[in-house]
């Protein structure tokens, strides 16, 4: 029997709308798009204009800083527009996409063949090197380091998230392609964590050159932070890289194919979507033909990721890069009479606030208001009921405040991402928007150490 490590701190947030287990091929979508502001940390330079030409795997941008990190096209056809927001940073490069896709020909090879090098190489000139991640700062892996180990969480915990094991299936020769190149890119092991409440699909049990790892408990013990933080955590000067399932795929492809092959599969979620399915698409794609007569009368917010890290988007907005599911919930757009006064059976509550503590089963229609007004930090140990690390959220937190940059590092920004303290900020009495937060202190440690 395999070690289970079990996570005893956190929170499932049980909301109506899990996706049924069913693969649907989803409406093609008519625009494509890639998103800068997906990506921290990026300066972008565009390599496109619109009225272009691309074909998948044609660079769009890349990054002002190291010009080898680039970013592709995952759709052939007519860049549409180059959409920007505040001072003119770029919001999205959007593409229209052909009715047939062409694809760059990068020449399949097997990466047991290619040195380390030439891997890096491929994945740079192809677009896929953003997949990988790195830790510290949680930004894309820079190709001039050399990772301690790589990590994969093969399951997710965060609200309505896609069952993993159900996503890869299928993938199995594509997904060991990714692992035999990746493989090559540390002196290190591959770490994959698995959910060890039940037995993993054969894409992850049966995956070779990995060291498997099982982890049982409430979310966040699917996120990548929480999982090295519990096999292997990153201290000063050290650098681990991680990646997702889906990416590891095609990073396989690649190599298989030769080509961007962006195909992913997705989970439409949330309590306003009439039937929340699993849906085959293009990174990038529209959710617009998704969500097209499926969706309940009102007024929605709609999500590209969970209801805790996501990126508010429109109702014809585009999947974020990292993201596998698409979440839509009511907008917390009306007054409630009585408040935090009336019994609550039908709100869900960390605190015992509501009565609804009484029905542990239950799920949840849930909207986006506060609940509540932002007020000073208050000392209420509830951040450290939901952070399974060993770290004390609330001082991290200040120490970033005041721009202490050695109470930083002691207090463990080098092991954090904002996802990890997601539900630092959901139980939060103050209403302190601790992601950004946290994103604000990993910026003044790559200004003032790197």
């Amino acid at each position: 029997m395999p070690k289970v490590i079990k996570i005893r701190r956190g929170l499932d947030i049980r909301l109506l709308g899990a996706a049924e287990k069913i693969y649907i091929s989803a409406e093609k979508s008519r625009t494509y798009a890639v998103k800068p502001p997906d990506f921290p940390g990026l300066v972008p330079k565009l390599n496109v204009k619109p009225g272009d030409q691309v074909m998948a795997g044609t660079t769009l941008f890349h990054n002002k800083y190291i010009p080898d990190i680039k970013f592709s096209s995952p759709v052939s056809g007519v860049v549409k527009s180059v959409n920007r927001g505040e001072r003119r940073r770029i919001l999205e490069v959007v593409i229209e996409v052909d009715h047939k896709i062409q694809y760059i020909d990068f020449k399949a090879t097997n990466p047991s063949d290619l040195s380390r090098e030439e891997i890096i190489k491929k994945l740079l000139d192809s677009g896929l090197w953003p997949m990988i991640r790195q830790r510290p700062y949680a930004i894309i892996a820079d190709p001039e380091k050399q990772p301690r180990d790589i990590f994969i969480s093969g399951f997710d915990t965060a609200p309505l998230a896609p069952d993993m094991d159900f996503v890869v299936k299928g993938n199995r020769e594509d997904f060991q392609t990714g692992i035999d190149a990746l493989y090559k890119l540390t002196e290190g092991d591959i770490h994959l964590s698995l959910n060890g409440n039940y037995p993993a699909d054969e894409v992850f049990s049966k995956a070779k050159n990995i060291k498997s790892h099982y982890f049982t408990g409430p979310h966040p013990a699917g996120n990548p932070g929480i999982q090295i933080h519990h096999i292997r955590p990153v201290n000063k000067g050290e650098v681990v890289w991680y990646i997702q399932p889906q990416e590891v795929i095609m990073i396989g492809r690649l190599f298989r194919k030769g080509v961007y092959d962006a195909l992913k599969v997705i989970a439409l979620t949330g309590s306003e979507i009439k039937k929340p399915l699993y849906y085959k698409v293009i990174s990038g794609a529209s959710i617009e033909p998704l969500v097209k007569d499926n969706i309940t009368p009102g007024n929605h917010r709609y999500i590209s990721g969970n209801v805790l890290t996501g990126s508010k988007i429109t109702k014809a907005g585009h999947l974020g890069f990292y993201d596998n599911q698409i979440t839509v919930i009511p907008e917390g757009d009306k007054f409630e009479f009585l408040g935090w006064i009336s019994p609550g059976f039908n709100k869900f509550s960390h605190s015992r606030t509501f009565m609804s503590w009484l029905a542990p089963g239950k799920k949840y229609r849930t909207d986006t208001n506060l609940h509540g007004g932002r007020r000073p930090f208050v000392m209420s140990g509830e951040y450290e009921k939901v952070l399974p690390m060993d770290i004390y959220p609330v001082h991290l937190l200040k120490a970033i405040l005041v721009e202490d940059i050695d109470r930083m590092e002691n207090l463990g920004i080098y092991e954090i991402a904002e996802e990890d303290l997601a539900l630092c900020e959901y139980v939060c009495t103050s209403k302190t928007e601790v992601q950004s937060l946290i994103r604000k202190g990993i910026e003044l440690m790559i200004r003032e150490v790197e």
